[in-house]
């Protein structure tokens, strides 16, 4: 078993959608960023890399890369978990962390949860989502953007003895 840990964090942009773990959330501005800007799927992404000793998002999904200009992070996270695959690695456990003043995100929890553990070809109960605010304190940047974190643990596959 190998253990990862994922940080992302965009500031707000009056000119986009708010997308977090492939889920849009209406009824605010969206990320800043060279994608989509999903911070949560952003971490995710980070903390596998991690894990399986690949280095970061920016070693495989550059921001000065045209090719990944306004692109889901959902396909960067497909991408992510076939590369751990290809090295022998398979999930066994995401729990993620967003910190942000607002939108509340109780109601969409459900809802990125699966969309996550569809991508990444897991049970539900594999991948876990925490909400949280600074409850004002404005700490992290919470009010001046979004900041995820994610920890994953991934086993590495045995080869069958002959």
């Amino acid at each position: 078993m190998q253990a990862g840990i994922g940080f992302d964090s965009h500031p707000w942009s009056e000119e986009r959608r708010l997308i977090l773990g492939g889920v849009i959330i209406p009824g605010v501005p969206g990320l800043h960023g060279h994608s989509d800007a999903d911070v949560l799927t952003h971490a995710v992404i980070d903390a596998l890399l991690g894990a399986a000793g690949l280095g970061d998002i920016g070693d495989h999904f550059s921001d000065s890369d045209k090719r990944f200009k306004g692109i889901s992070s959902l396909k960067l996270l497909v991408h992510t978990k076939m590369l751990l695959q290809k090295k022998g690695f398979e999930l066994v456990h995401v729990d993620c962390t967003v910190l942000a003043d607002r939108p509340r995100l109780g109601p969409y929890k459900a809802r990125i949860r699966v969309r996550l553990s569809k991508a990444l070809g897991v049970p539900i109960d594999a991948l876990n989502l925490k909400a949280k605010s600074t409850q004002g304190l404005g700490s992290f940047g919470a009010q001046a953007g979004m900041v995820a974190w994610a920890m994953a643990t991934v086993a590495r596959r045995v080869k069958a003895r002959k």
